[in-house]
């Protein structure tokens, strides 16, 4: 009896070793988790090395960048100056005075009738143009009050002043000038511009805009201004027909200008 006794109890005393050795393994558990940590760990080196690599390729795209902006900004340049070289490679200016307001015949106008005849001409020989204005426009809008300014600048023979300055002329070979006959005449401001550039070996070819006088004799007045050029055939063209019948004015240019070598 006392040795089954015996043996019950160091069954007892094996089971209780079996227990403690559990809870031994149970405090080990912990180690699995902290190899995930070490997992995370690395995962978040691998990622920050795939950040380091996006940012290297992003410094070497941005490396690239202002060469090809370089590259690109120096076609950019070659384009715009081939189309300035294109655009100031004419040899032919067209010079005009020409006045918008009350006008003779045509009435209230808001293009002046040589400014429309000063376009054609640019248009179909490729001419640049240069519009002369007065430095202070005193000249009125109406008529009547136009004609008395006109005719009193004429008989003080005065030189009125001009805005700018026309472009180097020395681009140019053929020059045409025009304006609106007032009393005969040139506008005096027109000789201004005579008077302050050298048109020396120039073609200076007149055109005028009128209501019945013609080309008033622009070619000789502006032969006697600039002596040391050559004076052109001139066109007259009425200020109602430019305002009025501009496709037939256009055909009258166009006939002008083959007949002048244009």
């Amino acid at each position: 009896m006392k040795k089954g006794i015996a043996l019950l109890v160091a069954a007892a005393l094996m089971l209780t070793g079996c227990g403690s050795s559990s809870a031994s393994t149970g405090a080990a558990e912990p180690a699995e988790p902290a190899n995930e940590v070490v997992e995370e760990t690395q995962t978040e080196d691998q990622i920050e090395e795939g950040q380091a690599e996006e940012t290297q390729t992003e410094e070497a795209g941005t490396e690239a960048g202002p060469a090809e902006q370089a590259e690109a900004d120096g076609a950019e340049a070659a384009a715009t100056t081939a189309g300035t070289e294109t655009e100031s490679s004419s040899d032919t200016l067209v010079i005009y005075f020409s006045r918008t307001g009350e006008q003779y015949v045509v009435g209230v106008i808001d293009k002046g009738n040589t400014a429309i005849v000063a376009e054609m001409i640019a248009e179909q020989t490729g001419a640049d143009l240069f519009e002369v204005l007065p430095a202070e426009d005193h000249y009125p809008m109406t008529y009547d009050e136009l004609t008395e300014v006109a005719k009193q600048e004429q008989n003080e023979n005065a030189r009125p002043a001009y805005s700018g300055e026309l472009p180097d002329l020395s681009g140019y070979s053929t020059i045409f000038i025009g304006a609106p006959v007032w009393w005969g005449d040139w506008p005096m401001i027109m000789y201004t511009v005579f008077e302050n550039n050298d048109f020396s070996g120039k073609t200076l070819i007149p055109f005028s805009t009128h209501e019945g006088s013609g080309l008033s004799g622009f070619d000789k007045k502006l032969q006697d201004a600039c002596p040391d050029a050559t004076v052109g055939k001139g066109l007259a063209v009425q200020g109602n027909d430019a305002q009025n019948n501009q496709e037939s004015v256009k055909e009258t240019v166009g006939s002008w200008l083959a007949e002048i070598g244009y």
